[in-house]
């Protein structure tokens, strides 16, 4: 590992709470914890602190490596470290695990204390408000009144949108990336597709399977390549896989033939042995329920018209699931009202996923803002 340009060894942490969290639904979650990880250090003003959102399949672990693990890279350490364009020698950056998530935060998972018997399919359906509102529990907690930036790609971007507007004095600056300010119907699809993979499969069990020592494993398996395949390019499966065979010929039959089919039924392997199905089922409908001009009868002008922040927005021409043009629904209300906004449009043949991948140009972008904002902290 490169101690030049890594963050190194990090660890996780844990925070409690007891004060009871009400849920968009009406649900109440008595209490809960949230794990998180910490890098760089924080100001004595506590201002330049910048919170990273994660993905659907995302996680805490954001930056660096463990001690017992140096393998377990974080999933945006790429982004994030001294001298990176999040950079860690200018920010205290927090990763932190939604509720609701299985690795580490409360979740269905999680032993019920009412119950002693994890919470399972009765752990609450959760929304992006609902985490903007947690995470900002666990700001109080660390002493951080305002982010300098809230950050996140994909779902991720999503909440960073909703802390601007569910708390706008809280956030100086969001970068929303490869987000949308909702799902269309194309992608409520999907997620119900992969759902029903989940929800149809005998080992689920109404989303008690943690009882009968069960896994959905073929439904997540299949809820997983479905997402890979929408994460992906069509350039990008063509570069990598195009239509090569694994023995060089047909055979005439239903078992692997194509690279592509064996690459995807790994990825859908390896999450299944990674990822809980009933997360999984939460995080997709979060997904599903985001939608700020939901209250505003369909007006995205009068839902932005809240935000107070600074943006930058950053969508991929590949990106097929929020396409470049989506991005901009997000740019054109921002600027209607008069916000302080930048938009970027990179060219990548990564697809959706671009938002993880080294781009110069991407990277470049994300780096020249966040210098304008740390020198705005230093001034």
């Amino acid at each position: 590992m490169n101690a030049s340009n890594s963050i190194g060894i990090v660890s996780a942490k844990r925070a409690q709470f007891d004060t009871p969290l009400v849920f968009r639904s009406g649900a109440v979650l008595p209490r809960y914890e949230l794990v998180y990880e910490t890098y760089g250090k924080l100001n004595a003003e506590k201002s330049n602190a910048i919170l990273v959102c994660h993905a659907l399949s995302g996680n805490h672990h954001v930056a660096g490596y463990y001690a017992d693990d140096a393998e377990n890279i974080g999933w945006w350490d790429n982004m994030i470290g001294p001298g990176k364009p999040i950079n860690t020698d200018k920010f205290f950056v927090i990763g932190v695990n939604n509720l609701g998530g299985c690795h580490g935060s409360t979740g269905p998972s999680s032993i019920d204390p009412e119950t002693s018997h994890p919470y399972g399919a009765n752990f609450p359906v959760i929304t992006v408000e609902d985490w903007v509102e947690s995470q900002a529990r666990l700001a109080d907690l660390l002493g951080i009144r305002q982010f300098a930036a809230v950050i996140g790609g994909s779902l991720g971007g999503m909440q960073a949108l909703q802390w601007s507007l569910a708390l706008p004095d809280r956030v100086r600056n969001v970068l929303a990336i490869a987000a949308a300010p909702h799902l269309t119907a194309q992608n409520i699809a999907f997620n119900d597709v992969a759902r029903s993979a989940i929800l149809n499969d005998p080992n689920f069990h109404g989303g008690n399977f943690y009882r009968h020592n069960a896994v959905p494993t073929h439904g997540l398996r299949l809820a997983r390549m479905l997402g890979h395949i929408t994460d992906l390019s069509d350039d990008a499966m063509a570069d990598k896989f195009g239509r090569e065979l694994r023995d060089g010929q047909f055979n005439y039959g239903y078992e692997i033939e194509f690279e592509i089919e064996s690459y995807l039924r790994h990825q859908g392997d390896k999450f299944a042995s990674s990822f809980d199905a009933n997360t999984y089922l939460l995080m997709t409908k979060a997904l599903d329920y985001f939608d700020p001009a939901h209250d505003f009868g369909g007006d995205l002008n009068r839902a932005f018209a809240r935000a107070k922040a600074g943006f930058l927005v950053i969508s991929f021409t590949t990106d097929w699931r929020f396409s470049p043009e989506r991005a901009r629904e997000i740019v054109r209300p921002l600027l209607h009202n008069r916000r302080n906004v930048s938009y970027a449009e990179i060219t990548s043949t990564h697809g959706h996923d671009s938002f993880l991948m080294e781009e110069p140009h991407y990277f470049d972008v994300v780096r020249a803002y966040l210098d304008n904002v740390a020198e705005e902290l230093s001034s």
